[in-house]
């Protein structure tokens, strides 16, 4: 019985053989060429969390890592993320339809300092705004925006510090599901770091638009409002609506009467501000009516900023607003705490900032004279203290009046009068990528995630405030 049997294996001709060998070579070399290829775009492709980006040279930190991702994960996430996602992505740009009842007439009128907006902008009102003013500014820019259509596209040119970028562009993203069909097309110039760079003695014949989230009287740059209003996930401070309610309840846990009768300041003064190295004298409770305390951001975050926590900071009668490298966002918490906020005579100012008045919703704190100051407004208040009462409630109920609508009003009305100065047609580069809301949840680590959902928006049912009248 045979259970098996060999077959006798003929030997192929060379004419069978050597195109197999070629054809194997052939797939080879093109899947060499194709992994070639998509390492080259991978490594060109800049990213919303900063791969492939430098620092900018004109603030310079430590260069971008991606310790946890491999080369293929890196890769693979960069491709999906840059070139796929937003392809399938089912978000809609059509024009809302607003019924009639929600029209321009039942708006809102945009708060006061709504009119900074044209000073701003102020600078291109006969001019206009050229494709190479545009151009000029991207040599101080980290990214560039550009709407067409409701789209937004973002041509990356240096990394920014931390998630700036990230939460910023999410911020404009927000924006468009706001006013779905009603943002203008706008191409724009952005620089995501402190300080103003573009100087108005140096530009006057040619001023450069530069959008960043401060400025000076002596500076061009045009505030926005910056990341933090969809949150800080490094250092664990929530989206705006969330935080501003959370300061507010723990602002009511001690009454004005039983909070500590002294000013405080709680920060990190080793960022090149004179004013808070200065501020560190002035750390004498009996005899400069102030606790001063130094912020250890490190430790901060090992502990889980426990200690840190801001609806924890509002048991004094005043807080001190001290800027850093430049302008701070913690302007906006301090406010919130409902206590008399003792600002530092103050150099910059972002987009807000210019609605506060002295001795109705702040106190200002002469730099020149910085500890008597301190003292001088302490006294007054403990003395007055009905009156300084007020003042903080008013700081209080300004930053309450500050919520995400008006935030998004704002960034509305200021992109659209910067679109109305625009002499071309917006049109994405070629270096461009669309991002939308997909893209950046994408690249997003799982804590940025948590934040960026949370501060998600959806369309409006009326129309932005109502801007007054040039």
């Amino acid at each position: 019985m045979v259970l098996f049997s060999i077959k006798k294996q003929t030997p192929r001709s060379p004419s069978y053989v050597f195109p197999s060998i070629i054809g194997l070579a052939l797939f080879s070399l093109t899947a060499l060429l194709l992994l070639y290829k998509v390492d080259d775009v991978v490594s060109r492709t800049g990213t919303v969390a900063g791969h492939n980006l430098e620092p900018t040279p004109w603030h310079v930190f430590p260069m971008k890592s991606f310790p946890e991702e491999t080369r293929q994960s890196r890769a693979y996430r960069i491709i999906q993320c840059s070139y796929l996602t937003c392809r399938y992505s089912s978000s809609t740009h059509e024009r809302r339809r607003f019924e009639a009842a929600n029209g321009a007439s039942s708006s809102p009128k945009c708060p006061d300092f709504f009119s900074a907006i044209r000073r701003d902008l102020e600078p291109w009102k006969k001019t206009g705004i050229s494709e190479r003013h545009v151009a000029e500014a991207q040599k101080l820019a980290a990214f560039r925006v550009v709407i067409v259509g409701g789209k937004l596209y973002v041509d990356w040119y240096y990394a920014c510090v931390q998630s700036r970028a990230m939460f910023t562009i999410w911020g404009i993203l927000q924006l468009l599901k706001r006013y779905p069909g009603l943002v203008p097309d706008v191409d724009l110039m952005f620089d995501c770091m402190d300080k103003p760079t573009i100087l108005k003695a140096e530009h006057q014949n040619f001023p450069l638009p530069l959008f960043r989230y401060c400025t000076t009287k002596e500076h061009l740059d045009i505030p926005f409002p910056d990341w933090s209003f969809w949150g800080w996930s490094e250092i664990d401070i929530l989206p705006w609506q969330e935080q501003f309610a959370d300061i507010k309840v723990g602002s009511k846990k001690v009454s004005w009467r039983n909070k500590i009768p002294q000013a405080y300041w709680r920060g990190n003064p080793d960022v090149a501000s004179p004013i808070r190295t200065e501020l560190l004298n002035c750390n004498d409770s009996s005899k400069w009516g102030a606790t001063i305390m130094r912020q250890d951001w490190g430790e901060a975050a090992r502990r889980g900023f426990k200690e840190s926590k801001l609806s924890k900071q509002c048991n004094h009668r005043y807080k001190i607003y001290a800027e850093g490298y430049a302008w701070s966002v913690s302007l906006k918490y301090i406010l919130s705490c409902g206590c008399v906020t003792l600002i530092i005579s103050p150099q910059y100012e972002d987009f807000f900032s210019r609605g506060l008045i002295p001795k109705h919703n702040y106190w200002l704190v002469d730099p020149q004279d910085l500890c008597p100051s301190i003292k001088q407004a302490v006294d007054w208040g403990n003395e007055h203290p009905d009156e300084a009462e007020a003042i903080g409630r008013r700081g209080q109920d300004f930053m309450e009046s500050l919520n995400m609508d008006r935030i998004y009003d704002y960034m509305f009305h200021l992109l659209s009068e910067y679109s109305k100065l625009l002499q071309f047609k917006p049109t994405p580069p070629s270096s461009s990528l669309e991002v939308c809301v997909d893209s950046v949840l994408c690249f997003a680590d799982e804590k940025q995630r948590g934040f960026l959902n949370r501060s998600s928006t959806f369309a409006s049912q009326s129309l932005p405030c109502t801007l007054k009248p040039a």
